[in-house]
């Protein structure tokens, strides 16, 4: 009873972080949420094929990693709103720049090869250690480190940053926050 509860507990504790990478991976809440129980649903129905002392948070990544891939592979098939004229009617425009700027990236990474997109939010989002990512991709670890720094270059050729000043708050926005931080400075 006790093994069952602290599998339980390591389950629940993954669950933010699945739907994160689910979320990056399908680009649908909706979708993404379905797609986290179907792998937690899994995960326990073979639940003795997880050896205890590993990572289970890898493992249940792997689970979903797996699941999204067969998914992808049964709707490739299908013919969805080819020019996006019905996805348009249900967007509104965003009102923030930082709303914007997520978009925008949101855009950028679905651009990625769908290998580059997966190292990257393993290791940049999700926290895995290159050795985790490639367990969970089923690949060796400089094939991850090479995804990932490509996929890391080809985000920055997208969104056209050029250094680490381009993050963050928009030109306006830094002099504000600048001015402020000289007031106070003389203060």
């Amino acid at each position: 009873m006790g093994l069952r509860k602290n599998v339980r507990e390591a389950m629940l504790e993954a669950v933010p972080s699945l739907r994160a990478f689910a979320i990056s991976l399908c680009g649908n809440v909706d979708r993404a949420d379905d797609l986290v129980q179907e792998a937690l649903l899994r995960a326990w129905a073979n639940m003795e094929s997880f050896q205890p002392g590993t990572n289970m948070s890898a493992w249940l990544f792997t689970i979903l990693r797996n699941l999204f891939r067969s998914e992808y592979r049964k709707r490739r098939r299908e013919v969805e709103d080819v020019d996006g004229s019905y996805a348009e009617t249900l967007t509104s425009l965003p009102e923030q720049n930082s709303r914007l700027e997520i978009v925008e990236f949101r855009k950028a990474l679905k651009m990625l090869p769908s290998e580059q997109r997966e190292s990257l939010i393993l290791v940049g989002a999700s926290g895995f250690s290159y050795e985790e990512a490639a367990q969970i991709c089923g690949c060796a670890v400089g094939t991850i480190k090479s995804r990932v720094n490509r996929a890391r270059s080809r985000l920055a050729e997208i969104l056209s940053i050029d250094s680490a000043s381009d993050f963050g708050p928009d030109q306006e926005t830094r002099a504000v926050a600048n001015s402020d931080i000289v007031r106070t400075d003389r203060s």
